[in-house]
């Protein structure tokens, strides 16, 4: 995998698309993992201080102690982590706005819940800002074209598949996604152009090194199916 910073205390790599973190019930047969394929490559053991889904490619921080670990998880905790995504999204939302909505807190299967655990829903924030559109001469639903939109995407929480519940939430699903997405949409971009994967990537974070104490800003380039449709609908990331 892609290393894109690392140091005697933490090691950032560019996680593809498809690939769990970590073991998990999501799929008991799965074999590969984020943590066991970077172990093996550096040769030592690494612990995650966030997660990405399955899905999602993009910037993952690992500590390669639990103690770093868990410094820079409490920092993702306490919301001082700058995160930015870029997503592909059914139609055209407004330039800007915030999702300003809150969300049920979703638990792993085998997750401890106490006799106190609150189901109760949590304040969740996004702001996104719409960087370019399309529209596309095919009759993908009930219109007699479609309309995808490229966004950036700023997390100011971090509930679990936020972005994703979000963008549903508004009418604007994230391109890829079985579980939040239109199965029409997705089956056209995976049968029409080629593009089987979930179109969302975290491309930034920004945090306090745990031992310096100075900032540190991370970035991953768009790659692969992902960078070749926005290179094919004449998009650029960077505006």
């Amino acid at each position: 995998m892609t290393i894109l910073y690392r140091d005697a205390h933490i090691v950032v790599i560019d996680k593809p698309a498809n690939l769990l973190v970590h073991r998990s019930e999501i799929d008991r047969h799965e074999t590969r993992f984020a943590i066991q394929i970077l172990r093996d490559q550096i040769g030592q053991k690494v612990w995650p201080a966030h997660r990405l889904d399955r899905g999602t490619s993009g910037v993952l921080l690992f500590g390669l102690s639990p103690e770093i670990a868990s410094l820079l998880g409490r920092q993702f905790e306490a919301g001082t982590v700058e995160k930015r995504y870029l997503a592909v999204v059914r139609g055209h939302p407004p330039l800007s706005g915030s999702i300003d909505h809150a969300l049920s807190r979703q638990r792993d299967a085998y997750e401890f819940q106490g006799e106190h655990s609150s189901q109760e829903a949590q304040p969740a924030l996004t702001r996104y800002r719409r960087l370019a559109s399309i529209e596309l001469p095919f009759a993908v639903d009930r219109y007699p074209s479609s309309r995808y939109a490229l966004l950036k995407l700023e997390p100011v929480t971090g509930r679990r598949h936020q972005l994703r519940r979000h963008l549903k939430h508004i009418a604007h699903p994230i391109i890829g996604d079985a579980t939040y997405g239109k199965g029409r949409h997705n089956r056209f971009f995976a049968e029409q152009l080629d593009c089987h994967r979930l179109l969302l990537a975290c491309t930034h974070l920004n945090f306090t090194h745990p031992v310096t104490q100075l900032n540190l800003a991370v970035d991953a380039p768009l790659t692969g199916k992902f960078a070749g449709l926005l290179t094919r609908f004449g998009w650029s990331p960077d505006q």
